[in-house]
């Protein structure tokens, strides 16, 4: 353990990096709360269709302003992930305040997410379109990163919507935590 005497504050506390201690730091972190879909998958002879997926994730940002990109990041054990794994176009569904229970759908595993939200649409290149999102972003996904047990994607904006303007939903450290604590498919 380590401690920083800092002038005219007070003493800072720096301990290891370990699971537990790096979710509870992010969680102290805003970020808006969005569901991000994509098509199912045609499969082949070395291949199985692939059902539609959706997750919840709070691990969202923009990238760049030029070109426009923005990344998401989803877990390689997530059960969305073969499904996102090989697709090439996505929506990110920023959720607006009062969304908490379509994020938690989206976020339950084991269950048909589509089934338990019908609030959706098939749009362009047949990404499942949320309504009713403060705003959405359907994506050309453009690369994939490995980042230890995730992947970061990144997408190229192709198409924006906005709903009406409101709130977004933040994650709640005490009750819905993201991907970092209830919502396991996320992040």
């Amino acid at each position: 353990m380590t401690t920083l005497d800092r002038p005219g504050a007070a003493t800072v506390e720096l301990r290891p990096v370990d699971v537990d201690s790096f979710r509870g730091l992010l969680r102290r972190q805003a970020s808006t709360v969005t569901v991000v879909t994509t098509p199912g998958l045609r499969g082949n002879r070395m291949r199985a269709d692939l059902p539609p997926a959706g997750f919840t994730a709070t691990a969202f940002t923009s990238v760049s302003l030029d070109p426009p990109l923005v990344s998401v990041c989803l877990g390689r054990a997530s059960s969305t992930w073969p499904t996102v794994e090989q697709a090439e176009h996505v929506a990110v569904h920023l959720l607006a305040a009062g969304q908490q229970e379509l994020a938690q759908i989206f976020a339950t595993s084991g269950i048909d997410r589509f089934s338990a939200h019908p609030g959706w649409t098939t749009g362009p290149f047949g990404v499942p379109l949320i309504g009713d999102a403060l705003a959405v972003l359907l994506c050309r996904v453009v690369r994939r990163l490995d980042a230890g047990d995730h992947t970061i994607l990144l997408g190229e904006p192709l198409a924006l919507g906005a709903g009406e303007d409101g709130d977004p939903l933040l994650p709640d450290g005490d009750r819905c935590a993201g991907a970092l604590g209830d919502w396991p498919e996320a992040w």
